[in-house]
């Protein structure tokens, strides 16, 4: 495997600022909605959120599931389900079918509180949950699809929900829209490495060159056949300078165009071109 030079180096302020307010958030709400990446069921689900939760209850999506190999994620599915001792459901942003389940599971786990608020003699109100995870997993894309509008604010770029807001699903449920929460210091470079390939981690944190090259070293070291046979390089080293060459993506002097390639490589990558993949290992 070649050398790594890529080094991810990220220090948002509105991040910290973000997990302050969640935890002050935490006790308006009954349960909790944390969405994970389907492709990264490990490094894109916060490394403290059960320190930031405590005991409330919680349901995780795997979102950007149709992004993935179906029999791989589900060997996923039961080990997250042990780790995290929560329920986990599957969704997509293609996909409206898992809509009843996702609202039926969510008031399911809020009603042992809204039993608590009405033996002190309140009426019963809609469930209350809150919706995290880290930037661009697709928090607001999974809140406009439950809503079937764009009332909440969705960009392609990591962390652009800033503002925390309600979001009225149905009579019987409420979802709090929050910004993307990510680890202050990027100390698990492996992790935070993944989650640039993912465009989870500001585009100012890295170049994409590096990135790109690195996401073509772990995709030639997983899943060979289908990287190379994308690209149609079954043999020789897998390289930005080779990929360029062989798509005769060229410029002034014939060398070749790296910076053009990693921006196809990624953007191929992410729209799920290239093929269906989970990097994290089951082994961790």
């Amino acid at each position: 495997m070649k050398k790594d030079k890529l080094h991810i180096h990220w220090y948002p302020g509105h991040i910290a600022k973000a997990e302050r307010k969640l935890k002050e958030q935490l006790s308006l709400v009954d349960a909790v909605i944390e969405v994970i990446d389907a492709r990264l069921p490990l490094s894109s689900s916060y490394t403290n959120i059960t320190g930031l939760l405590g005991d409330k209850p919680r349901l995780i999506l795997l979102n950007k599931s149709d992004l993935t190999e179906r029999s791989e994620l589900k060997k996923w599915i039961k080990v997250l389900e042990e780790k995290f001792n929560a329920p986990i459901l599957l969704c997509d942003a293609k996909n409206s079918k898992d809509l009843n389940v996702i609202v039926k599971k969510a008031v399911e786990l809020s009603e042992p509180r809204i039993q608590a608020i009405m033996k002190k003699g309140l009426l019963r109100r809609p469930a209350r949950v809150m919706v995290v995870g880290m930037p661009n997993v697709g928090k607001s894309s999974i809140i406009n699809k439950l809503t079937r509008s764009s009332k909440t604010k969705i960009g392609a770029k990591a962390g652009v929900t800033r503002q925390q807001q309600w979001v009225r699903i149905n009579p019987q449920l409420e979802l709090l829209d929050t910004p993307g929460i990510i680890p202050m210091r990027q100390d698990n470079q492996e992790a935070a490495k993944k989650l640039a390939f993912v465009n989870s981690i500001s585009e100012n944190a890295y170049s994409n060159e590096p990135v790109a090259q690195e996401l073509l070293n772990m995709l030639d070291e997983r899943y060979p056949k289908i990287i190379r046979e994308y690209y149609g390089m079954p043999d020789g080293e897998l390289t930005l300078e080779n990929i360029a060459i062989k798509r005769n993506w060229l410029i002034s002097g014939g060398s070749p165009d790296t910076a053009r390639t990693a921006v196809y490589i990624l953007r191929d990558f992410r729209e799920g071109k290239i093929g269906k993949f989970i990097l994290d290992d089951l082994e961790e």
